[in-house]
């Protein structure tokens, strides 16, 4: 029987795990397979053993494990697939697949493009994006999100718009935030390429209260529950069972 394990980030605020679980239970209802758990990498529970070992006590015997993930970096290619191993170790006789992030794609920017429009905020020629990156020490990161911001650039037609990020890759959010104030610009919309609220939305949010200049700048909302989200990753469960995918 198949089984579906969704593995979100986690995070240490409740809120954060909350609108997790509530964008994966609305998945779920989409996904035409019975046996469906959600679990986190780390900081919150159920952890990956434990949603694993709920699904094979309802009797799933293959069971697809579908990382909660923005972009391939170490969580994907490291994390997950230790705690794979350790699982297929410990269950032999289950079959493990692994799908893969969402990654770079077309429809997401159009997310990203809706999210500032949803401001309602005149947009004039001297205007700024800021397309902030969680950042990671794969060197493919910088790769994908320079191309969201290009990509983002062309769709809005912004004359301004640069990438950054929050840890682990330069240049950072917020020397890049300050830099676009110094230059002037009429407004900067600061628009977060994070799947979900928590730390990171609340360190973005700190850094632009530090500033002191809230009347320049434009926080845009996460890409959060968005119907083109979840589409996206029910096309990666469905994905997550071809041979292509196994583990």
């Amino acid at each position: 029987m198949k089984g579906i394990l969704y593995v979100s980030h986690g995070s240490r605020i409740p809120e954060a795990c909350q609108e997790a679980v509530d964008f994966l239970s609305l998945v779920k209802t989409q996904v035409e397979v019975e046996l469906q758990e959600i679990c986190f990498l780390e900081l919150a529970e159920p952890n990956v053993e434990q949603g694993m070992e709920r699904l094979i006590k309802l009797g799933a015997t293959e069971i697809a494990i579908v990382p909660v993930l923005l972009l391939s970096a170490g969580h994907y290619f490291q994390d997950i697939p230790e705690e794979i191993q350790q699982l297929k170790d410990k269950y032999p006789n289950i079959h493990f697949s692994y799908g893969r992030p969402l990654g770079v794609q077309e429809r997401l920017i159009h997310i990203l493009k809706e999210r500032i429009e949803e401001k309602n905020i005149p947009v004039d020629q001297a205007a700024k994006v800021l397309v902030v990156g969680r950042g990671s020490s794969n060197p493919q990161t910088k790769v994908d999100v320079e191309w969201i911001g290009k990509k983002l650039q062309e769709v809005t037609g912004f004359k301004h718009v640069n990438v950054c990020y929050l840890a682990a890759c330069t240049p950072l959010f917020e020397e890049s935030l300050k830099q676009a104030l110094d230059q002037g610009h009429s407004k900067v919309f600061v628009v977060p390429y994070l799947w979900f609220t928590g730390y990171l939305m609340r360190f973005i949010e700190r850094k632009i209260n530090d500033l002191d200049r809230e009347d320049k700048v434009v926080l845009c909302h996460h890409l959060g529950d968005h119907p083109v989200m979840q589409q996206a990753l029910k096309d990666r469960v469905y994905e997550s069972f071809k041979p292509a995918y196994q583990f």
